[in-house]
This record gives structure tokens, C-alpha cells and sequence, in this order.
């Protein structure tokens, strides 16, 4: 039985004085949890080593990944069990069951293994993470959460020769690997026995052994943390089955794991996992450029029509089915795709989803710091506005623990829809307003590498767009719009009305002019060719050259 487990490399918080984590515990502790492999006999049958048993090693014996130790211990009815257990240099256990008929009968024994937990567990309880047991029968995922087998009879998984089983914390696991190869049983369960307890267990094909005769059995044990390296490399380096599921990669597993891979990339280049996120920001926000570029010119190309726009809403009022006919014979006429600016958002939603689970599941992401107050990106930014970071001797709870990045992801946000007029309708501008704020409520309690990833990406989405917009001849009134997010929205779509009519009749004085035989007068273009000092005054429509 594996019952005192301490995981030397990682601590209970960021402070290294911290006590280190505990993964497994002895059965009388207050969290026992642990793993055991061994035999069962029918009932009658010969005596095989239990959790009581003691065990008879060689003198001096250390368990180290140099120096595996084997353990011995007779019956007293002529079978001698012995237990060679072996470490490497990461989390992986292997036990090497033996044992020898030295009587006259034959023993029929089974050997089987399985996973432990005393009462019930704490978990972090979020929806997108797997907390409970878990294993891979074949091709079949197995998960099953602590809530799922409350009151129920205990859940008998597919038979296979490959796979493997164990209970799996949000950055721990403890797993057990049946021989490859071997048929096997497994079952999880909750029983009260007597107290409350979860099993995740194996039982491979009965074994005889004949007088005379002996018997092994080669099992392993991960007891350790969930690092993608680590677990990738027992896959390939041990044939275990699907072993990379251990780590819940969740439903985007094409796109998560490989930004996974893109971030520790940038990581051993630039030595800081939040540098690491910012990088792959650009490189993301360069490979959709075309797309955002597309879109950003739709977007411009829509800011051009606002005057016709607003004149089809003002003569269609009151029959919306013909408004939405004349927008659209509008959009057509001027090829311009009312959804294209939404894109970019659209697109950056698995992005945004599987960067979130890169940095909630991934054991490489905890107590990973940025700069500054930031010393684990995995966890909410610890300062509070409302305390005023701290200069108050007062915890906000959840909803206030509102934070410096929030607030500058929120800031970011809202200075990126100023980049458009607000809508016309008053209740639309309403939501456009307050989204920002709502978003920085929202994200307070989200991982801080998410956050800066957010506010780090909405920078770069404001300057694009802005240089895009620009290069399209939109007039981009930034400060305008902003100022305008503080007024009365009646006020605004009653300047935005007015406006529209100004820049509709400023079109129509042209054609008027044309239709009636006058000169068309165009000082705009005038004052841009500018006049030269020293030239000569230009001569009156019909005068002599």
C-alpha cells in the first residue's frame, strides 16, 4: 500500500516556506488516500497479504530510482509472496507481485489493484474541470465526479487489455496501470465501509499456481503531478493507452493542447509564462489578420452609409419588414456584409476557451508569476479597488474583489467599441455602454493570465482597427464617441439624427445643382490642392486663354 506521499517540488501556496503538497495519506488521517495492489482468494482459500501485514525487507533497504526494494513474506501454508517495488526519477510506481507454491495443493488467486479516498473530497467544484474518477477502458474515456455515485450501486466499466483507471485531482492524480495486454475488470463506487469511500478498482484474469510452481504480475502506479511532459512521455515511453487524458483538455482538445504546446514554447524562449501569452497574441492576432482586415473594411464601409442608413430607418418606420428589405437591397448595392465585423469575435472564441483551460488545468501554468504584483497567473488578480489595494484592512468578497487588470482589461474594452458611433437605438446604447463594466465584473474572478491576455488582445484589436479604418478614410472620432458614452443617450441619437440629415442633404446639394444647369461648386477639393504663392488668379468660365 502506497499511504504517505509528499510531493517535494510544489507547495501549498507561492510562498516557498509553504508547507509541500500531500497526495496520498494513511487510512486513519483525516483525508486517507492511497493505492494498493496485492491478491484475493475465494473464501476458504489460502492466506494472501492484506493492509495488516508485515512485511520483511532487507536490511538497509531505500527506496530511490537507483535502488528498487523487494519485500517478502510467508503464509505459514506454503505460498511466499514477494513484492518488488521500484520509483523512477518522476511519479511512476512499479510493483512486481510474485508468488511460490512451496505446498501440495494448487492456489487459485486474483490479482488486482485500486485507488482509495476517505471521505469526501474537497474539489474546486467548477464546471469546465474534472474532479472524481476517471480511466480509460480501450477506446472509452470513463468520468465519473464524486456526485455521481452518491446513493448508487457501483459502476462496472467495459472489460479490456488496455487502459487504465484512478481518482484525479485538478493538478494531482493517482492512477493505476493494469498489465497491458491482460484482460482486466473495473468498477467505481462509492460504499460506506465504514466510513465514506470512493474506489476506482482493477481485478485481472484468476491466476493457479500449481505446487511447485510460481506467478508474477507487473503493475504501475502514477502518484503525482499532472505535468503534459511527463504524462505525454509515459504514453510513448510505456504504450499506456490514452494516457493524455489524464489532463482535461476539455472539448476544444485540437486547438487547447496545441496552444499548450505554442505558449511553453515561448515560455523557454523568452523565460515567463505571461510574456509567453502576450506572444501568442501577436502570433494569433497575425494569423487572422486577412480575416480582420476583411472584416474592419466591412465595418468602415458600413460607417460610410450611416447617413442612408438612418434615412431608410426615418421613411420605413413604421413598416419594418420593408425597412429590412431596403437595408438589405442597401448592403447589396454597396457589397457590404452587415455580419463581417463579427468575425473576428466569433473566430476568438475558441481561442479565448482553450486559452482559459491552458491556464486553469495546466499544473505548468500554477504559481507561474508575470511582473509586479502578479505572482500566479493561474489565480484572480489578488488586488481589490474597493480596499483600495489594500490600504484598507478589509477582504471585498467576490463580487467587489475587482482588480487592477480587470479594471485595465475593462478600460481596454470600452475604448475598443468607442471605435464605432454608439447605435442608434437608445436601449442598444445602453448595452453598449455598460458591457464593459459588466466584463470586468465578470473576468475579476478569472485566472490574471487570462485577463492580461484580454486586455492585451484588445489593445492590439484597437490599433488595428483603428490604422485599418483610417487607411479606408473613415473618420474615426474616438475621443467624440468616448465623450459620448457619458451623455444622455436620447441626446446623442438626436445629434446623430441631425448629423445624418446634414450629411444627406450635403449629398443631395450636388445632384440638386447638376439637375438645374449650375456650376458645381467643390471647395473642398480647392482648399486640399491649396493655393500657390505667386500664381496667377484663375480667369472666369469663358474668358479668353
Amino acid at each position: 500500500r502506497l499511504d504517505d506521499l509528499h510531493l517535494n517540488e510544489f507547495h501549498e501556496t507561492v510562498d516557498k516556506t509553504s508547507p509541500t503538497i500531500v497526495l496520498l495519506s494513511p487510512a486513519g488521517t483525516a483525508d486517507g488516500y492511497f493505492a494498493e495492489f496485492g491478491w484475493t482468494a475465494s473464501a476458504g482459500g489460502p492466506a494472501v497479504p492484506n493492509a495488516d501485514t508485515l512485511w520483511t525487507a532487507p536490511a538497509g533497504a531505500k527506496l530511490t530510482p537507483a535502488t528498487p526494494v523487494t519485500l517478502t513474506w510467508d503464509n505459514g501454508a506454503g505460498l511466499t509472496f514477494t513484492r518488488k517495488i521500484a520509483i523512477d526519477d518522476k511519479y511512476m510506481f512499479t510493483v512486481t507481485d510474485g508468488v511460490t507454491n512451496k505446498g501440495t495443493a494448487p492456489a487459485s488467486l486474483t490479482p488486482y489493484g485500486q485507488v482509495v479516498r476517505l471521505g469526501e473530497p474537497h474539489t474546486a467544484g467548477y464546471f469546465i474541470l474534472h474532479e472524481g474518477l476517471i480511466g480509460v477502458m480501450g477506446s472509452s474515456l470513463q468520468e465519473y465526479k464524486y456526485k455521481d455515485l452518491h446513493d448508487k450501486p457501483p459502476v462496472d466499466l467495459p472489460k479490456s487489455d488496455k487502459g487504465w483507471l484512478g481518482i484525479t485531482d485538478k493538478y494531482w492524480a493517482t492512477t493505476l496501470i493494469p498489465p497491458q495486454g491482460k484482460t482486466f475488470t473495473s468498477t467505481f463506487a462509492q460504499i460506506q465501509q465504514p466510513t465514506l469511500q470512493y474506489r476506482a478498482t482493477f481485478e485481472a484474469e484468476p491466476l493457479t499456481v500449481a505446487p511447485g510452481a510460481s506467478a508474477t504480475t507487473e503493475n504501475r502506479v502514477f502518484a503525482g503531478a499532472k505535468q503534459v511532459a511527463v504524462v505525454d512521455g509515459y504514453q510513448k515511453s510505456l504504450g499506456i493507452d490514452r494516457f493524455e487524458l489524464l489532463i482535461d483538455w476539455g472539448w476544444f482538445y485540437f486547438i487547447t493542447k496545441p496552444m499548450f504546446y505554442l505558449i511553453d514554447w515561448f515560455f523557454h524562449l523568452l523565460g515567463n509564462f505571461g510574456l509567453a501569452i502576450l506572444a501568442v497574441t501577436v502570433l494569433v492576432k497575425a494569423l487572422f489578420f486577412p480575416l480582420a482586415n476583411k472584416s474592419y473594411k466591412s465595418m468602415s464601409a458600413m460607417k460610410k452609409v450611416q447617413p442612408q442608413m438612418a434615412e431608410l430607418r426615418e421613411r420605413y418606420k413604421d413598416d419594418k419588414v420593408k425597412q429590412q428589405q431596403e437595408l438589405m437591397a442597401l448592403y447589396k448595392r454597396e457589397k457590404i456584409n452587415p455580419i463581417a465585423g463579427c468575425w473576428p469575435m466569433v473566430l476568438q472564441i475558441p481561442v479565448f476557451f482553450s486559452l482559459y483551460k491552458v491556464l486553469f488545468v495546466t499544473i505548468e501554468m500554477r504559481h507561474a508569476p508575470f511582473f509586479g504584483w502578479i505572482q500566479d497567473l493561474s489565480a484572480p488578480d489578488p488586488t481589490h479597488i474597493f480596499n483600495l489595494f489594500g490600504l484598507i484592512p478589509w477582504t471585498p468578497p467576490g463580487l467587489l474583489a475587482i482588480g487592477i487588470w480587470p479594471i485595465i482589461m475593462g478600460i481596454t474594452m470600452f475604448v475598443q467599441m468607442r471605435l464605432n458611433p454608439p447605435p442608434a437605438d437608445p436601449a442598444q446604447q445602453v448595452i453598449f455602454t455598460w458591457m464593459p463594466l459588466i466584463f470586468t465584473f465578470m473576468l475579476a474572478s478569472f485566472p490574471a493570465g487570462l485577463v492580461i491576455y484580454w486586455a492585451w488582445n484588445n489593445t492590439l484589436s484597437v490599433t488595428q482597427q483603428y490604422f485599418i479604418m483610417r487607411r479606408q478614410g473613415v473618420d474615426v472620432d474616438l475621443l467624440g464617441n468616448i465623450k459620448n458614452a457619458f451623455r444622455r443617450p436620447s441626446k446623442v441619437a438626436a445629434e446623430q439624427k441631425a448629423k445624418a440629415e446634414k450629411e444627406k442633404a450635403a449629398l443631395a446639394a450636388p445632384k440638386a445643382a447638376n439637375d438645374a444647369g449650375e456650376p458645381v461648386v467643390q471647395p473642398k477639393k480647392q482648399k486640399q490642392r491649396g493655393k500657390q504663392k505667386g500664381s496667377p488668379k484663375a480667369k472666369p468660365s469663358g474668358a479668353d486663354a
